[in-house]
């Protein structure tokens, strides 16, 4: 009887778990007046135009993406395909939806559904490859070699260097939360030092 408990209760936790794992990902939240949306599933946030600038080689790419402004903010880089920089790249179209988290470009379109033929929220995604930030310069890859992406069918590949191809910024985190200065810090923690001791005084 205890046994048969005991198996009920662990198979009502494998399926909590796996239930768990294959939630259906959190909605993006608008940013930037619409200029951006922040991703809750993966911390970052997409550029809402995926052709701001044309194609580009990987460098040049790399370079704009660094140097790009979006409604004031800085900052901005090409989507990761190895995030916890394992040197594996996890092909979404095979993996579950917490493996895929390593991909970015793979799991915006396997896991969220964004690709050529489903845009929205985002506009301007190029039938071509994009860029991501991943180099690919080791075996079994030859030197001047990088990562990107296809959206149209969610293959991914890599591809020399010099190759021109699409490009689609995005930004570590949410660019929605304001950091509060230092000098604020500052300020707060003086103004509780000088209540601290005015209390002190009057003990």
């Amino acid at each position: 009887m205890v046994y048969k408990f005991l198996m009920g209760a662990v198979g009502a936790c494998l399926f909590l778990t796996s239930f768990i794992g294959n939630a259906a990902p959190v909605a993006l939240e608008e940013r930037l007046g619409g200029s951006a949306y922040y991703d809750p599933n993966l911390d970052i946030t997409w550029a809402t135009n995926a052709n701001i600038d044309g194609a580009k080689n990987w460098d040049a790419a790399n370079i704009w993406a660094a140097s790009l402004d979006i409604g004031g903010v800085t900052g901005w880089r090409l989507p990761d395909m190895d995030v916890n920089n394992d040197g594996t790249i996890v092909s979404c179209g095979f993996a579950g939806e917490t493996e895929c988290k390593d991909n970015e470009m793979g799991y915006l379109f396997h896991v969220e559904g964004i690709k050529v033929s489903a845009q929205t929220p985002f506009n301007s995604i190029q039938g071509g490859r994009y860029w991501s930030n991943t180099d690919a310069a080791s075996p079994p890859y030859p030197a001047n070699y990088a990562w990107n992406f296809l959206f149209d069918v969610g293959n991914q590949s890599t591809s020399t260097k010099i190759g021109t191809l699409n490009v689609w910024a995005v930004h570590s985190g949410d660019v929605g939360i304001v950091p509060v200065p230092a000098a604020v810090w500052l300020f707060g923690s003086g103004l509780i030092g000088l209540i601290g001791v005015a209390r002190s005084k009057k003990s």
